[in-house]
């Protein structure tokens, strides 16, 4: 069924709903509004605003707030309809919505960081609210009392924040490319491991508590799906944007994944499918296919009386190789590889036509995009960036399901 999906998602394309336009500077998060026609954006223009769709169907904001400092991120929990901004000066402000969505009362303020923040996450059944900010520093506080329960600091900012509610466990993302989990408890921490494989600062997050798998997206243009509860140190890499990731999100029903990135480009990875990890980059003082010496072996280019050549690394078996046996380029999307890599000459003569069919669609947003959600519910995605406009698409023809619905025609 998947499979079925995927094929007829190649020839179909997101379809722009609406364009949302207002804010005066970069909008920095917005997010749909779940069983309402409504969004929230918040802006660095010290507003947040709640937009809900007129007859004509077009949005119009029916709330308008400004705030002290410009907003960096929000967080927003739609059963008790509790909204938390984050702000440049690292104060977290939380606001209670009316149900008409016409109105918004300010709760309390949470001096939760001494920075921009980065990322809010609300948990309910703690109440805690937990954030991540640019004082390289996780912290969480009891939104009962409004105090401090914990903070830990890490060597970078952190950039991203990912929460597991029922296990209390923390992916952070900071800006040396390192993922933390920590285990958050009442009034400390601990942490359980770091993950490295990112060339680039981490730039977003995604935990799916049902697979218990993790994705990030980076600087460096790649995805990394790591699998925190199946076999240790799985992970996939997958590479087709050309710009720096800036959002992602899981769709488990169809186990399809929604990346966004810098430059508009908007991409849905086949997930159902075996995929194989790259391998791990060997290293070698010649070449492991001529075995010509490398620019650093001193030794065998005086003995052989060569001239050391420049490494390579071969996408597909990981191989150390120089320029005359890795002259080809291609595609391996079973690898993650969705654009033309170097590959040696053998492995590029093993790869065979059907082997370079994409497992993913690409699609232009045409626009700035340094935030996205999705209404995963109603097949419905919100994208916004540092051109002040914010565009709701219609995501089914591409992800070809909704849970409300099942699988579409």
């Amino acid at each position: 069924m998947a499979a079925e999906i995927h094929s007829r998602a190649q020839s179909r394309r997101p379809v722009l709903l609406s364009k949302v336009e207002g804010h005066q500077e970069a909008v920095s998060a917005a997010l749909l509004i779940p069983r309402e026609d409504g969004l929230i954006t918040a802006g660095c223009d010290r507003t947040i605003r709640v937009w809900l769709k007129r007859d004509s169907g077009q949005y119009w904001p029916s709330i308008y707030h400004t705030m002290a400092s410009p907003c960096s991120a929000m967080a927003y929990h739609h059963d008790s309809r509790r909204i938390f901004v984050g702000q440049d000066n690292g104060a977290i402000m939380e606001f209670l919505i009316s149900e008409d969505f016409n109105k918004m009362n300010f709760v309390k303020t949470y001096p939760a960081h001494q920075n921009r923040k980065s990322a809010i996450t609300f948990c309910l059944t703690s109440e805690w609210v937990i954030s991540t900010g640019h004082d390289k520093c996780i912290s969480w506080m009891c939104t009962r009392s409004g105090s401090m329960l914990g903070r830990h600091y890490f060597t970078s900012w952190a950039s991203c924040l990912q929460y597991d509610h029922e296990t209390h466990h923390a992916f952070v993302g900071d800006y040396s490319g390192q993922i933390t989990l920590l285990k958050l408890e009442q009034n400390t921490c601990s942490v359980i491991t770091t993950l490295k494989g990112h060339e680039g600062s981490i730039t977003s997050l995604w935990w799916d508590p049902v697979q218990r798998l993790l994705f990030s997206g980076a600087s460096d243009h790649s995805i990394i799906m790591w699998d925190i509860g199946g076999r240790k140190g799985r992970t996939l890499l997958l590479q087709g944007h050309h710009d720096k990731v800036q959002a992602i999100c899981y769709i488990q029903l169809t186990r399809q994944l929604v990346s966004c990135s810098a430059d508009g480009g908007i991409a849905v990875w086949n997930m159902d499918i075996s995929r194989e990890e790259a391998p791990q980059w060997l290293e070698s003082d010649s070449c492991q296919k001529c075995e010509q010496p490398f620019f650093w072996n001193i030794k065998q280019m005086w003995d052989t009386k060569t001239l050391g050549l420049r490494q390579h690394h071969c996408r597909k078996c990981g191989q150390a190789v120089c320029g005359k046996c890795s002259t080809k380029r291609s595609s391996y999307p079973i690898m993650g590889f969705e654009f033309q890599v170097r590959v040696c000459d053998s492995c590029f003569e093993s790869i065979k036509d059907e082997d370079r069919t994409s497992l993913a669609t690409f699609h232009e947003g045409k626009h700035n995009i340094s935030h996205m959600s999705m209404d995963i519910s109603r097949g419905l995605m919100v994208t916004c960036g540092s051109d002040r406009i914010v565009k709701i698409w219609d995501m089914t023809p591409v992800v070809g399901c909704s849970l409300a619905t099942g699988f579409s025609s």
